[in-house]
């Protein structure tokens, strides 16, 4: 079996701020696979509407935003020391795709159909050799239903407020902690019942509900249950 056999796709879904980014980029770095973070790709998406007019606080101009879809350029570019940064039409926006702003519209971009079916397509691109570790909502469901390895992220919509929260304070950026659980329930429930790809466990995915797990208590696990499934496919 030649090495590019032995790559996977591993597919790490889940409900917002529950980590799963951020497990996701770990254990592409350190099994040496390429990560994708789909989220940031909606969140892009959402930024060039912003910045438009054509997304704004409550609504879309559909229609004007599927007409430029084309001319949407999204890359992502690893920065030495910081991880993998989000590139917009080779812009560097991985700061501004963050923002309390773009996760307050990104769920109603999100649930236009061809929006999804045209980042579905790159994304099934970027996973064409396989060796790739995405997360996002509908990774094992849609974009690779067939990935080798597959998790589904929970925790309490409070504990991933919290996280959010500190993560943004971190950042600099203005919030309150009431302001930032509104966003996570209100996302909750659109990314759970919109009629496009709506967020669900894949029936052959692995649970993790990280909410009493630190950080090197979920990376050691998804690097257990990896090699397990590779041990298996040997």
């Amino acid at each position: 079996m030649s090495s590019s056999d032995n790559k996977i796709i591993i597919a790490i879904d889940g409900y917002s701020s529950s980590g799963k980014s951020s497990m996701a980029r770990a254990l592409a770095s350190s099994i040496g696979y390429r990560y994708v973070d789909s989220g940031a790709m909606y969140r892009a998406v959402t930024l060039w509407g912003l910045r438009r007019g054509i997304v704004s606080d409550g609504t879309v101009d559909e229609e004007a935003l599927i007409a430029a879809l084309p001319d949407i350029a999204i890359d992502f570019q690893p920065i030495p020391g910081e991880g993998q940064h989000t590139l917009l039409c080779g812009e560097d926006v991985e700061s501004e795709i963050r923002s309390l702003r773009v996760s307050d519209n990104v769920s109603q971009v999100a649930v236009i159909p061809a929006v999804r079916h045209h980042l579905v397509a790159l994304q099934q691109q970027f996973g064409r050799e396989k060796g790739i570790v995405m997360d996002g909502r509908d990774i094992g469901t849609t974009v690779f239903p067939d990935a080798e390895m597959k998790v589904f992220v929970d925790a309490s919509a409070e504990t991933r407020a919290h996280r959010r929260f500190l993560e943004l304070q971190q950042k600099g950026m203005e919030a309150t902690y009431e302001d930032v659980l509104a966003n996570v329930k209100q996302r909750d429930h659109i990314d759970t019942t919109r009629a496009e790809s709506p967020l669900t466990k894949a029936s052959d995915a692995i649970s993790l509900d990280n909410s009493d797990m630190t950080i090197a208590e979920q990376n050691e696990w998804l690097i257990e249950l990896y090699n397990r499934i590779l041990a298996a496919k040997r």
